[in-house]
């Protein structure tokens, strides 16, 4: 089975469209038509259903498109790896991490990396804990920094410091004047939230359930929470952030916390990685680096 059929092939499934992938190929469509003719001739089977001008791919394409994904994958880190020994460089290292993350924790550890490995370089993409964790799944990010949720079998983590989230509110909002808050006066109130997607947002909405509460009602979904505090101290939005943020000199500084004992997400921040992926030089060193700074007795969990 030819790599570069499997490539376009893998292409086409993702945009489902013939004419979408000769785009993004730089390719023709009847070039990518013999593309799949070839691999369904060497399968024996169809690999795609057309539906209209669409392509929807069978069972069968399904199945090779994960295969097709993880063989992808091998062959990159195959060619860093080799890259990386051929040259005798740190190399480079790709870090996403959460927005609370890159202020309290990426600091420290990359000025230590910096100083261990002058030459390394370090692409930074800060985003919600899902989709980072979704690039370090399919290998667009070799670490990941941020909030550590059920442990799964794919990765290794290790934690580094514990967390609360809590709901926040501009300093003079209407909740603060009513002495004791309760969960429900919550309801009467918008929300800015992330995704439902978003581990804290799930954490929040079944709270609410489970105390026969109305879910939180969202007036704005946001993917970068911590950037948005300004616009909050402006209404009388309630939000959901990380304790850290709070106080004189933080990102939250205009908000404060609204005390309510049951909306108290306890979380870790740690470090994870792929537990079967490549980690060139530059990434090994910085994993090392975060494992020396944990202040957890923390081994490693799968």
């Amino acid at each position: 089975m030819d790599l570069r059929d499997l490539h376009y092939f893998e292409t086409i499934a993702e945009t489902g469209h013939l004419g979408s992938a000769a785009e993004k190929l730089f390719r023709t469509q009847p070039a990518l038509s013999k593309c799949i003719d070839r691999l369904e001739a060497e399968l024996g089977t169809e690999l795609f259903q057309r539906e209209g001008r669409r392509l929807r791919l069978t069972p069968v394409g399904e199945v090779l498109l994960s295969r097709a994904r993880v063989l992808r994958r091998t062959m990159e880190e195959a060619t860093r790896e080799v890259s990386d020994f051929a040259k005798g460089v740190m190399g480079n290292v790709r870090v996403g991490s959460a927005a609370t993350a890159a202020e309290y924790l990426l600091p420290e550890a990359c000025s230590e990396l910096l100083t261990q490995a002058p030459g390394v370089t370090v692409d930074l993409v800060i985003g919600m804990n899902d989709v980072l964790r979704e690039a370090l799944r399919t290998g667009q990010l070799d670490i990941v920094v941020g909030p550590l949720s059920k442990r799964e079998r794919e990765f290794m983590s290790w934690p580094i410091v514990d967390d609360e989230v809590v709901v926040v509110g501009r300093h003079q909002h209407p909740l603060f004047r009513s002495g004791r808050i309760k969960m429900a006066d919550l309801c009467d109130y918008q929300w800015v939230l992330p995704a439902k997607s978003v581990a804290t947002r799930q954490w929040l909405d079944q709270t609410f359930a489970d105390h026969h509460l109305p879910l939180p009602r969202v007036q704005i979904a946001s993917n970068s929470i911590s950037l948005l505090p300004k616009l909050i101290a402006r209404t009388d939005l309630l939000s959901f952030i990380s304790r850290k943020n709070l106080g004189a000199g933080n990102v939250g500084a205009p908000l404060r916390e609204v005390s309510v004992p049951q909306t108290e997400m306890k979380r870790s921040f740690g470090v994870l990685c792929r537990a079967d992926g490549y980690l060139s030089p530059a990434a090994q060193c910085l994993l090392d680096i975060f494992k020396n700074i944990t202040t957890h007795s923390g081994t490693a969990s799968t």
